[in-house]
């Protein structure tokens, strides 16, 4: 995996600079026209493409009311032909609302949004196939068996690129919602964007709109950038999570912006016996510029589906508005594997029922086949240089008897609670650590160390995904 990253970086030419707006992260100026002639807009990307066709090459028609599904499949096939030595091949989608059921995406592509397009996930069932669950989950997560098509996939893929101009992917996911809530699905909901076992990974500047359930789900994966995304979902709305690595390696989720009905970002790695035997963990991950609100979720959240093992997990400059919980490990007996080397520092946060919550005996199993035996080890937990305003409660730690969550480190942190906040601000069973600078004072199971004491840990290592550099990349509609 190493090796393959390093050839990532080596073919990279032109290094970007991070900006601290979200819809800037990677964006370059766009096209213009000076005389008649139209001027190639430009774009950055982790690769350029050799080949363009438009979606309106194979027959699309942007009205909102015509199926596309067809148009995509023909157009990603044709560019199929140029993966590898062909140099790839970039589908752009002008501007007009693209009605469409789910297709699949190939090797070497990219997949280009123009500012004004819109792709609309159809509303017509027959054209969401039905498909197997995940080897790691056993089962869909809302009803045993299969699951529908996510409306953008791939599978065993090599440089997959999803960007645009801030064009739109809409979900129109009330329809989902609805029979979900409805009991009228027999299959669990599919998301709007999941690859599967694909390396090299890129996806940037776009706005995702109510989807039907997850909104981005990359499995079995690594090379991951996420990037100047923005995630708007009714936050009522059932599952609707925002980013959730599954059982991938090397992840860089940054300068995102997420309304979301469940947590924001949740890193998963597999399900009970399911995810066991997979074996897959979810490690070496950055989360940085993260803002998010969930009145009913975490603003991260590591589990609960963590059977493959989580670990070495780095998140940093962190807001949230009104949203249930500031960081969450969720686990349960049953799930093993770990959940070990978290650091978060440099949390801002207003309106908040928890800052720091963990769960220990979370009440969500695939079947009754778990293995009671299978305990998970929750260590290496570190929280620093926070402050949080109108909090109801400071935190709500629960670990697992005669298991005991261990080495945590919680620093520099300021909570004000709120006007009707809980009489106990702190309450912790089954957990083990130490505290620096806390207010208000936590509990006697993470005791101050007084003002001598080093502040919690936080890695000063570079991360392989650090040094992804971006092409500027150019394109003439």
């Amino acid at each position: 995996m190493e090796k393959t990253l390093a050839l990532w970086i080596s073919l990279m030419a032109v290094s970007i600079g991070t900006a601290d707006c979200a819809r800037r992260s990677v964006q370059l100026p766009g096209s213009s026209r000076d005389g008649g002639v139209m001027r190639p807009f430009k774009y950055a990307a982790t690769s350029c493409r050799a080949k363009t066709a438009s979606l309106t090459d194979f027959g699309g028609v942007g009205d909102g009311k015509t199926s596309n599904t067809k148009a995509f499949q023909a157009a990603v096939a044709h560019l199929a032909q140029f993966a590898g030595g062909g140099g790839g091949g970039m589908l752009y989608v002008p501007a007009g609302r693209w009605l469409t059921g789910p297709f699949n995406l190939t090797n070497s592509f990219t997949l280009f949004l123009h500012r004004d397009a819109v792709i609309l996930a159809t509303q017509d069932m027959s054209e969401w196939p039905v498909i197997d669950p995940l080897p790691s989950y056993g089962r869909g997560r809302d009803h045993a068996g299969g699951r529908y098509s996510s409306l953008i996939g791939g599978s065993n893929l090599t440089d997959v690129i999803i960007t645009g101009d801030n064009g739109t992917i809409d979900g129109q996911g009330a329809f989902w919602w609805q029979k979900f809530h409805g009991g009228k699905l027999k299959y669990t909901r599919g998301y709007l964007i999941e690859l599967l076992h694909t390396d090299q990974i890129f996806i940037s500047n776009l706005t995702l709109l109510n989807s039907p359930a997850w909104n981005i789900h990359p499995v079995y994966s690594s090379n991951i950038v996420i990037s100047g995304i923005t995630i708007l979902a009714p936050v009522r709305s059932p599952n609707t999570d925002g980013i959730n690595p599954d059982s991938c390696s090397h992840v860089r989720i940054e300068d995102c912006y997420i309304v979301s009905g469940d947590d924001c970002v949740a890193i998963k790695s597999g399900w009970d016996e399911y995810g066991i035997a997979v074996g897959m963990p979810s490690q070496h991950i950055i989360i940085r510029r993260l803002t998010c609100i969930s009145p009913t979720s975490a603003v991260i959240a590591l589990g609960s589906e963590m059977s493959g093992g989580i670990q070495d997990v780095r998140a940093e400059d962190i807001t949230a508005i009104d949203s249930e919980s500031g960081v969450r490990i969720k686990t349960a007996v049953g799930r093993g594997a770990y959940v070990k080397d978290i650091f978060v520092r440099g949390m801002n946060l207003n309106t908040m029922k928890w800052v720091f919550w963990m769960t220990g005996s979370y009440k969500s199993h695939p079947d009754n086949k778990y293995d009671p035996n299978a305990i998970p080890v929750v260590k290496g937990i570190s929280y620093s240089d926070v402050v949080a305003t109108d909090v109801t409660q400071a935190a709500r730690l629960e670990g697992i008897s005669n298991a005991p969550f261990t080495g945590i480190c919680i620093s520099n942190v300021t909570v004000q609670l709120a006007a009707k906040a809980k009489k106990q601000s702190w309450t912790c069973t089954d957990v083990e650590g130490v505290s620096k600078g806390v207010s208000p004072t936590p509990c006697a199971s993470l005791p101050d160390q007084g003002a001598g004491a080093e502040p919690c840990p936080f890695p000063t290592d570079r991360l392989p995904i650090d040094d992804i550099v971006f092409e500027e990349c150019s394109y003439t509609s």
